[in-house]
């Protein structure tokens, strides 16, 4: 999805209409961004995305980080504090997405416009809404293509599969149960991960989205069985450590790891042999339309529409890899390195 037609479904009329409101009454909006931390890439990206486009807006903007993914604690006072100083819209990536509703509650019962991003809260019509990767559609892409990849070793693989948090959060889920689901493998109840019986799953364990979460799950994972083959990671970050656990056991040449997120270093990683594919996602422009629509908001109270089809506002996903198979769509690496952040 280009810029373009994305500002186009938020409404050309409502963004004209924001252009034309003047400096000083831009100069009166003010917006918060609160994110999972302040150290993540992806988060880093989407940061700068806000920044960029609440300075051309003229929009004041302050930000908000956990302190580590799943600091849920900290993502609600930053709420009570952007609801104090008389924001006029949140933009959030949440932590818990369920514990974190009735924050979001109070938010809007105050005027105002919250949106997700990245992350769907849960239920997902908890925000006002949701601009975001399609999580499930990038866990099957990746999904696909690693069984493709396998062939007929698909049916007798072992799957390590590195999640994000106890919580499991709505982005979590999804990418899971997607992977599983694009890999051919019956999800159970689709709204939680952790509750197939397929033989082939080796185990779940969770990362906390960043490196060392990843290869300590990975090493838990290659003690209940150094046979697997195959390791879904919730990120790029996870991933690397996943990496990093296999090459100290000497598996790092006969292991698929596919991941999700579209970063510089994880599309460099793919250049590299360490990720076999990931799901690209573009932070930026979520965090752009963001602001775009709390501008919009101010101005005349408009809200903005889901992509038609959905019940959030999609900002697009590409499979990366330099091993294209027959039926899954991608990009080539080269492709991703033009398009990727971070």
């Amino acid at each position: 999805m280009t810029l373009t037609a994305a500002r186009g479904l938020l409404g050309a009329s409502a963004l004209a209409l924001v252009a034309a409101t003047g400096t000083a009454q831009a100069q009166d909006t003010s917006a918060c961004l609160i994110t999972k931390t302040d150290t993540n890439p992806f988060f880093v990206k989407m940061k700068e995305g806000a920044a960029a486009k609440a300075e051309e807006l003229g929009i004041a903007l302050k930000s908000f980080a956990g302190k580590i993914d799943g600091d849920h604690e900290t993502q609600v006072q930053a709420i009570e504090t952007c609801i104090a100083d008389g924001a006029k819209g949140i933009l959030i990536t949440a932590s818990d997405t369920s514990s974190i509703v009735g924050a979001v509650e109070q938010a809007r019962d105050a005027g105002l416009l919250v949106i997700a991003l990245d992350t769907p809260l849960n239920p997902i019509d908890a925000a006002d809404a949701t601009f975001a990767t399609d999580n499930f559609l990038a866990g099957e892409l990746i999904g696909q293509w690693a069984a493709a990849t396998l062939g007929d070793d698909a049916a007798n693989a072992k799957i390590a599969m590195l999640d994000l948090a106890v919580s499991q959060p709505t982005v979590g889920v999804l990418r899971d149960q997607g992977f599983l689901t694009g890999f051919g493998i019956d999800v159970k109840d689709p709204n939680k991960w952790g509750d197939e019986d397929d033989p082939r799953i080796v185990g779940n364990d969770v990362t906390a989205g960043n490196e060392e979460g990843g290869r300590k799950a990975m090493e838990n994972l290659l003690a209940k069985d150094t046979g697997i083959n195959v390791v879904y990671t919730i990120n790029e970050p996870a991933a690397a450590g996943a990496y990093e656990a296999l090459k100290a056991f000497g598996r790092e040449n006969d292991v698929l790891i596919v991941s999700v997120d579209g970063g510089c270093p994880g599309v460099e990683n793919i250049r590299d042999g360490v990720i076999g594919a990931t799901s690209q996602q573009y932070p930026l422009l979520m965090a752009s339309l963001g602001i775009e629509a709390i501008a919009a908001w101010a101005a005349d109270g408009t809200k903005p529409a889901p992509t038609e089809g959905k019940d959030f506002f999609d900002t697009g996903v590409a499979l990366v890899t330099d091993n294209p198979v027959d039926g899954v769509p991608s990009i080539s690496v080269a492709e991703g390195l033009e398009k990727c952040w971070g």
